[in-house]
């Protein structure tokens, strides 16, 4: 049984609830003035005149990707791509992978381009369950900055399993690819789309000068791969495959490996790679 109050605890209480109710007014007009509260507790205005200066958004091209080539995003990627895609790509469809004896004759720790025809998402999936280990350990995907990092949950994904760091399709970032080029000194391997994107009719598109501009001043051997019959399933438009397009073959080619020729121009190695 609750104790019985006496009447100087009673009248204690009460003063105790009549002082937090009485400075309950006060205590709202002080955060009313916060909230309106002007410089120095907010940044001044600008002045009258002058352009205010835009604030980075960090999105599309300048989306910070360092992060995910760090080892604990490294492992994650890694064991998503054995665990997950992997799996994934066995149910979905029946890939058929060869030419990998001309790959032979690279080195283990050497940065490699790998540039390939582009129809449907299905394609990089396929790539990184298929490039071997030794350069997809390190390996970096360039991705459409627009499409892929337009969002910040959209790019950290993108960074996260499939590598991917932002890259301009209609114009050339000197900032984007000097970063590039700088990665692939320090022996990260590089997998690029030269179309641009993924093709709307199956037919090839002309190749972008990225790749060949990369191979040239980072002096970097470049891998063609031929991808077909993933133009069936996850083409441009579609975010699932049907179940009549299930367990269809897949076929992925690596070609002959493009080196450097004497005095290269990049237009003429953007025609060797499409050869």
């Amino acid at each position: 049984m609750a104790r019985k109050l006496t009447k100087r605890e009673i009248q204690r209480k009460t003063r105790e609830i009549y002082k937090a109710v009485g400075n309950t007014p006060q205590r709202m007009r002080s955060i009313a003035n916060i909230k309106t509260a002007q410089f120095p507790y907010r940044a001044a205005r600008t002045p009258n005149g002058v352009t205010p200066v835009e604030r980075k958004t960090y999105l599309g091209s300048e989306y910070p990707t360092v992060w995910a080539r760090r080892l604990p995003a490294r492992t994650i990627r890694l064991l998503s791509t054995e665990l997950i895609a992997k799996p994934l790509m066995g149910y979905i469809a029946s890939p058929q992978r060869t030419g990998y004896d001309r790959l032979e004759g690279l080195k283990k720790r050497q940065a490699v381009i790998f540039v390939a025809n582009h129809h449907s998402h299905a394609d990089t999936p396929l790539l990184l369950t298929s490039i071997p280990f030794q350069w997809r350990k390190r390996l970096i995907v360039g991705a459409a900055a627009d499409y892929f990092f337009k969002t910040k949950f959209g790019g950290s994904l993108s960074a996260l399993f499939i590598g991917a760091i932002p890259v301009e399709r209609n114009k050339v970032s000197r900032e984007s690819s000097d970063q590039i080029a700088s990665l692939i000194k320090r022996g990260w391997s590089f997998m690029v789309f030269p179309e641009g994107g993924r093709s709307p009719d199956g037919w090839g598109q002309p190749f972008r000068a990225g790749a060949a501009y990369l191979s040239i001043k980072c002096d970097a051997p470049v891998v063609p791969i031929h991808l077909a019959g993933t133009g069936k399933i996850l083409r441009k438009g579609k975010v699932w495959p049907t179940d009549h397009q299930l367990k269809l073959l897949l076929v992925l080619r690596f070609g002959q490996v493009k080196r450097r020729t004497a005095e290269p121009t990049q237009k003429r190695s953007s025609r060797q790679l499409r050869s």
